[in-house]
């Protein structure tokens, strides 16, 4: 018999629809398994069993049923607010914060009939891309126990791999969402800036910051990608997108399911880090590469590869941007005995720099994305490895020294960052599985807007490699 966990979120959804699954027979399921195996996984920092039974219970006596993830259950990451429940944003700043406020990115799940169970792990203010924190035990993949899923949505990711949830939202800011979905063998996608108004990155430093969904399959993701976007009956309402429009004819779930389309696409092993540090892509990773480049040759399209030019100040104004959010924390004299080290020295090296730093860095961003714009624009997706080495031991990154840690997570995760400086759309997908059973992906980068391409051709490679019926030991 097929337990709920096994079933994906789109057949969930029709099941609820039609009134042969409970909502809190779902949710029941979900946090039966969260007690049984979140304590040696660790992707949640706080569960809400009550509130989430309460609200699946109101959901399953409601007539009106048409919002689009009505009675599915979710989860916030813990950099977001939620009134009443504990928000730690990853920090013992925050351990026993409880907002009275919600923030915008729940309160759209809410309106899209979702049934949030909790808050999943993140590094402290989400300024890692692994998933260790002082507030709780370090977040483990599901593939590999001393492994981590990488980070910042580390926790969400691994509730998805595992079956506690059947997706959840992240956040990413340089590689959040693409990062631990490559390490734990979901499909990940980083939407272009300004598409998700709860989470659009315009108000946002550098404009990195974006909301997206993780899920086990691409009709997943892309379910949970259009509740997240307000709609006026067919039109896509998305009042901050700064350059072209989405492609809007029609619900992403729709462009996911029918996979169509034949495309250009470039490829590349490029990264704006290679200036900087000695970055390598391992053999598991090149592996998994070529598994996406032949499965797209196989299917017909078009492929190119290509070098973009050289970007030697893309490293320095990055890391001026990274350290200067970090300057913003509200910690002083008093309390920053609770942070992290690592996230000390970012917060003081911030708040150090000139004003004409934050600007010079500003202003070379701002022409590296019109630059990789230009270059890209040729393709209509353009794939890279998605990251360059499996995923990385609890304990691999250096805690103490702040600039070695820096560079331990580009040389980690080198293709992520610059789609955000971008604003450009890409999607992780586990593509790949190395000799000793952990999942590895590829990326695909999209033009401005351009979700629905993105989503027609992971399909087409998820059919192809049907990486949806591949689980880790827990699931």
């Amino acid at each position: 018999m097929v337990q709920i966990h096994e079933l994906s979120a789109v057949e969930q959804y029709r099941l609820i629809q039609r009134r042969e699954l409970g909502v809190l027979e779902a949710v029941d399921h979900y946090l039966d398994r969260i007690e049984r195996l979140d304590p040696e996984l660790g992707a949640f920092h706080t569960v809400t069993p009550g509130a989430a039974r309460e609200r699946a219970r109101m959901l399953d006596a409601a007539d009106d049923r048409t919002a689009p993830l009505w009675g599915l259950a979710s989860a916030d990451k813990d950099l977001a607010r939620r009134a009443g429940v504990r928000t730690t944003f990853g920090s013992r700043l925050f351990e026993q914060f409880v907002p009275e406020s919600t923030d915008a990115l729940p309160t759209q799940l809410d309106a899209a009939g979702t049934v949030s169970l909790g808050k999943t792990a993140t590094p402290e203010f989400g300024l890692a891309s692994y998933t260790e924190n002082h507030v709780a035990p370090p977040t483990r993949d599901p593939y590999d126990l001393a492994l981590g899923p990488g980070g910042s949505s580390g926790g969400a990711a691994v509730a998805v791999a595992a079956g506690l949830l059947p997706f959840a939202t992240g956040t990413d800011g340089g590689g959040s969402i693409r990062i631990p979905a490559a390490a734990c063998g979901l499909v990940g996608l980083k939407p272009s800036r300004g598409l998700v108004p709860a989470g659009s990155g315009v108000d946002s430093l550098a404009g990195l910051p974006v909301a997206g969904p993780l899920a086990r399959s691409v009709p997943d993701a892309a379910m949970l990608l259009d509740g997240m976007i307000a709609r006026h009956g067919d039109r896509i309402q998305h009042p901050f997108t700064l350059r072209a429009p989405v492609d809007d004819d029609g619900a992403f779930l729709g462009a996911a399911l029918r996979g169509e389309g034949r495309f250009q696409i470039g490829l590349t092993t490029w990264s704006p880090w290679d200036t900087a540090y000695d970055i390598r892509i391992e053999p598991e990773a090149q592996d998994a590469l070529a598994v996406a480049r032949d499965a797209l040759v196989e299917l017909g399209h078009g492929l190119e590869e290509f070098t973009p030019e050289a970007a030697p100040q893309y490293p320095d104004a990055f890391r001026v941007i990274w350290q200067v959010g970090a300057g913003t924390l509200p910690a002083d004299d008093t309390n920053e005995h609770l942070l992290e080290p690592l996230t000390r020295w970012l917060m003081h090296r911030g708040r150090a720099l000139p004003a004409t730093d934050l600007a010079a860095a500003l202003g070379t961003l701002s022409a590296f994305e019109r630059s990789i714009i230009r270059q890209f624009d040729r393709y209509d997706a353009v794939l890279t490895p998605a990251l360059a080495q499996t995923p990385r031991p609890i304990g691999w990154y250096d805690a103490e020294d702040g600039e070695r840690n820096f560079e331990q997570q580009c040389q980690y995760t080198p293709f992520t960052s610059f789609v955000n400086v971008s604003g450009l759309p890409a999607i992780s997908l586990p593509v790949h599985v190395t000799a000793s059973g952990l999942p590895m992906g590829a990326q695909l980068i999209g033009r401005p807007g351009g979700e629905s391409t993105l989503l027609s051709l992971a399909r087409q490679l998820e059919r192809r490699l049907r990486w949806d019926t591949r689980h880790p030991p827990q699931y």
